[in-house]
């Protein structure tokens, strides 16, 4: 059984490795190569190598009941898309109360992991680390490796012919932090993602002009949904997700874009999709249609040429001319202190098992946590993977022969779509509940709702029907949290206790009481239909 564990990085997802491994008795040493802990989320006015970097006004794209560690919920007045100031406040409360503190090694940064030399016998690691210039070597039983994703940028310059003609100045969304530089200059933003799209609207406010290059278009979503709801607490619920996945693959695609549609319809921005087969993560930003619309941010396909003042787009044969370019064209992946023979990356994804462990090891000793992208929130997802690799490391949780672990890597890595539900065209995406449930799954912590409904269904109905908060994840197994189901039952209740400023009297309306009890008739005929 392993009882030393190294863990590389105290962002989001080495704090709940820590967490999880003192709550089963390991002795977790955690190695942070910064100063502070907090990852992706701690901003800073400079870059720092091998280090997450934000802009200064970046807010959640996940909402604070969808995104908080599964037994320990956002404080109660923090706003539902929270600021990353407060984000990192929040993670540093997380620390202080589980005494995360006193395991994480800071300004030390872990130079190699390589295999003991009876690593056949052992499954142990020898890590080496620097710290103020001097290194050293340690044994460890596991590693956990949590750096995540979005430290190496891609910058495809060979993809830009003339691009080294250009007399502007040009870099990658990486390196942004702040609008001011880009006062009364004309901004061009390539790449439509979040960063982007972010970048693109910020710059609308003080540049000259603003152009906003895509290739293939993308959903635009707001984070206020339907009935001013956040949007990831009407979407991420099991019934739907039940239901999606239970459709043929076209009609959820029709159904998407019907939505999408609803706040405005993309064709006539320029923004549709040209791929609606295969799902891409929606941009969340509620000001772009605003921007577009008032001309302060103008969409462009790809770019044909680069000139030294100016660039030539595809399709459109007048030169427009740029002072400054940014590339929001997304990161790679690697880790450096790894041997290729360990885990290699390949075409934007790794052979791992379940996204974590490497498939051809003949220890699972080694794991990677964070390296995927739920359509949801990165912070359970993380704690999940957590959870499930220490019972693996101490020997309660056996994985499968090799040969079926690769077996499913492989399925993976081809991404054949099934022809039913939402078809994700990128590597490391995957369905956020689904992929839960499996981990969830295999420590006995899936919450069973044919028994809830008999003993409490009330619970029940709200864990079916509402957001798939991650309380759910903490009312049975191992870690059982018992403030979660009174959290679930009220995440309502936070959720509008910050919205709800200023209080309004509603007058009752006979039409909404007869409008509920139809509701409630629906309901009740939707839980027959299910569970009977």
């Amino acid at each position: 059984m392993a009882k030393r564990v190294a863990i590389v990085g105290a962002g989001v997802s080495g704090l709940a490795s820590i967490k999880c491994c003192l709550e089963e008795g390991l002795e977790p040493t955690c190695f942070e190569r910064s100063d502070d802990l907090g990852g992706l989320w701690r901003f800073t006015d400079h870059v720092e190598e091998g280090r997450a970097s934000l802009y200064k006004s970046v807010v959640s794209n996940s909402c604070k009941e969808m995104s908080c560690y599964s037994d320990f919920p956002f404080p109660e007045d923090y706003p539902n898309y929270v600021p990353n100031s407060q984000f990192l406040e929040y993670l540093k409360m997380y620390a202080n109360r589980f005494n995360l503190l006193e395991c994480i090694q800071f300004k030390t940064k872990v130079c190699k992991v390589t295999k003991c030399p009876d690593f056949t016998a052992t499954g142990q690691w020898e890590v080496v680390t620097q710290r103020e210039g001097k290194q050293e070597s340690a044994i460890f039983d596991a590693v956990m490796v949590c750096t995540g994703f979005l430290t190496n940028q891609y910058l495809p310059l060979d993809s830009f012919p003339g691009i080294n003609t250009f007399k502007g100045q040009y870099f990658h969304s990486r390196q942004y932090k702040h609008p001011d530089m880009f006062k009364d200059k004309r901004v061009l933003v390539i790449g439509m993602g979040n960063s982007g799209t972010d970048i693109a609207v910020e710059a609308s406010h003080v540049a000259k002009k603003v152009f906003l290059s895509t290739t293939g278009g993308a959903w635009v979503i707001s984070r206020v949904f339907d009935s001013g709801y956040p949007w990831d607490m009407v979407f991420m619920t099991r019934f739907q997700n039940m239901f999606r996945n239970s459709l043929p693959t076209p009609i959820v695609t029709w159904l998407i874009a019907r939505k999408m549609n609803s706040w405005f319809n993309h064709a006539n921005y320029g923004l549709v999709p040209e791929d609606r087969t295969q799902l891409r993560e929606p941009v969340l930003n509620d000001e772009l249609p605003g921007c577009i619309i008032t001309g302060k941010v103008l969409i462009k396909p790809s770019i044909k040429e680069v000139k030294e003042n100016s660039v030539v787009f595809n399709n459109t044969p007048k030169e427009e001319p740029i002072d400054i370019i940014v590339f929001a064209t997304g990161y790679t992946f690697a880790f450096p202190f790894l041997d290729e023979t360990v885990v290699k990356v390949e075409s934007g994804q790794a052979s791992l098992y379940k996204y974590i462990f490497p498939a051809h090891l003949p220890h699972p000793t080694l794991a990677v946590i964070g390296v995927i992208k739920p359509l949801g929130s990165m912070i359970p997802t993380g704690e999940t993977q957590a959870r499930w690799v220490v019972r693996v490391l101490k020997g309660i949780n056996k994985l499968p022969p090799q040969s079926v672990m690769i077996e499913e890597v492989n399925a993976r890595k081809e991404n054949k779509p099934s022809g039913f539900g939402l078809c994700y065209c990128k590597a490391l995406q995957t369905d956020y509940i689904t992929y839960i449930d499996e981990l969830l799954t295999s420590i006995n912590a899936k919450p069973n709702l044919f028994s809830l409904l008999l003993t409490d269904p009330r619970l029940a109905l709200t864990i079916f029907f509402g957001p798939c908060t991650p309380y759910q994840f903490r009312l049975t197994g191992p870690g059982k949290w018992k403030g979660a189901r009174n959290a679930i039952l009220t995440q309502w209740d936070r959720t509008f206790k910050v919205t709800k400023t200023r209080i309004v009297q509603e007058s009752p309306s006979p039409f909404a009481s007869l409008l509920k009890l139809l509701s409630l008739l629906a309901l009740l005929m939707a839980i027959f239909l299910i569970f009977l």
